[in-house]
């Protein structure tokens, strides 16, 4: 396939410009007929020349696919059809063209699994096998209908996250435009005043002198090196998969910060797990698909841990008690999922369990972090407004006398 960048027009006679992979320029002009478009000029280009002006294709709009496929598929609508109907009713320029391009492999003779499996960018393995798991067994509505209620607990449990950061962020810019403005504006205005008076100056004061001027004669680099190290970071730990295992051995261990990210990428897991199990998916080939999804190097290490030994011929509950990501209460309910035979409900307890602890976590860690931000500003403040006022009610007071 080659990306083509197009100007066509519509019905209306509108100018449209765009981009489309396409085999040659005639399977071009054929797919933009299919998009209700006519071909007015054409040039082809790399696909990895223009990587930054596409549009993402955002949970919301996978939200939409499964959901719009799931009820006409119910309603025994062809694939075809439902394809396009979506298609057509689709205003994101990218993934109009990605269902368009599915439609075209589907219409080839490909299964929807595997024509989705094409846009990896878009539909990510998990996707892909559940998919695929409704193709072989003849439950694709009910299939589509489980991936829109994991997607939408998916963005509840980001909603949630968000929420937790979002109060810290504002009153630490906040914080942070505030220091600013004292430490090179402000204090500088008042230095050769405090020096001019006369009289040693207390230790706290010739503190806050010096962080001013280091904040004034090195203020850049006060704001780049966070950048700094947190894209230094980002680099070692995608190079350097023992340095990505200790960073997220880190991560699971922040205070207060940790045990939430690490009941909040369980959470995910079993409720992709249940949903892969349940899907007629094998437990080791569902837990082989959760460790790329896991997104944490050590939970993905458990995750890898716990089917090997399943593999081996060991039980479930052993095996994942054995990684030690998990508490007793989990380990209870695979333990009696798996004597009863009822492992799917299991998993569905494990995931309603992780779900009401995150969000009961976040509640407490907001309720804390609120007064503890609010008394770190005003400590800052008033360390400040201590080191400025102090001499100069020393002053004052001396004069008095």
């Amino acid at each position: 396939m080659t990306l083509f960048l197009y100007k066509a027009v519509d019905a209306e006679g509108k100018v449209v410009r765009g981009q489309l992979d396409a085999a040659n320029d005639a399977d071009l002009d054929l797919r933009l007929e299919r998009l209700g478009l006519e071909l007015i000029d054409v040039r082809e280009q790399s696909a990895e020349a223009f990587p930054l002006i596409k549009r993402k294709v955002k949970r919301q709009d996978l939200i939409t696919f499964c959901f719009h496929l799931e009820q006409l598929t119910r309603a025994g609508v062809p694939l075809l059809e439902g394809l396009t109907d979506l298609r057509d009713s689709l205003d994101h320029p990218q993934f109009r063209q990605t269902i368009g391009n599915i439609l075209d492999e589907v219409e080839g003779g490909k299964m929807l699994s595997e024509a989705l499996a094409m846009h990896p960018a878009v539909f990510d393995s998990l996707f892909v096998n559940l998919v695929k798991a409704g193709e072989q067994s003849g439950r694709l509505p009910e299939i589509f209908g489980r991936l829109t209620e994991s997607l939408k607990w998916q963005d509840e449990m980001i909603a949630q996250a968000k929420k937790a950061v979002m109060y810290p962020a504002f009153v630490g810019v906040v914080v942070t435009g505030v220091l600013f403005f004292m430490m090179i504006y402000l204090v500088p205005q008042l230095v050769s005043f405090m020096k001019n008076m006369g009289q040693e100056l207390p230790l706290h004061t010739r503190v806050l002198i010096a962080v001013s001027n280091f904040f004034v004669h090195f203020w850049y680099g006060v704001l780049m090196t966070p950048l700094a190290a947190f894209a230094a970071v980002k680099i070692a730990a995608r190079r350097s998969p023992a340095f990505r295992y200790r960073l997220d051995g880190l991560k699971l261990r922040l205070w207060l910060v940790g045990p939430i990210l690490k009941k909040i990428t369980l959470a995910r897991f079993a409720s992709f797990l249940g949903l892969l199990y349940n899907s007629g998916i094998s437990m080791l080939q569902a837990l082989k698909i959760c460790e790329g999804i896991a997104n944490n190097a050590v939970i993905a290490g458990g995750i890898e841990q716990a089917g090997r030994q399943i593999g081996e011929g060991q039980g479930i509950t052993a095996s994942f008690q054995n990684t030690g990501l998990f508490p007793p209460l989990v380990i209870r309910m695979f333990k009696v999922g798996e004597t009863t035979g009822a492992l799917d409900t299991a998993l569905a307890n494990v995931s309603y369990f992780y779900d009401r602890d995150v969000k009961e976590s976040i509640g407490r860690l907001q309720t804390l972090i609120e007064p503890a931000l609010t008394v770190i500003l005003g400590l800052l403040m008033g360390w400040i407004m201590l080191s400025v006022l102090g001499p100069i009610y020393d002053t004052i007071s001396k004069l008095k006398t």
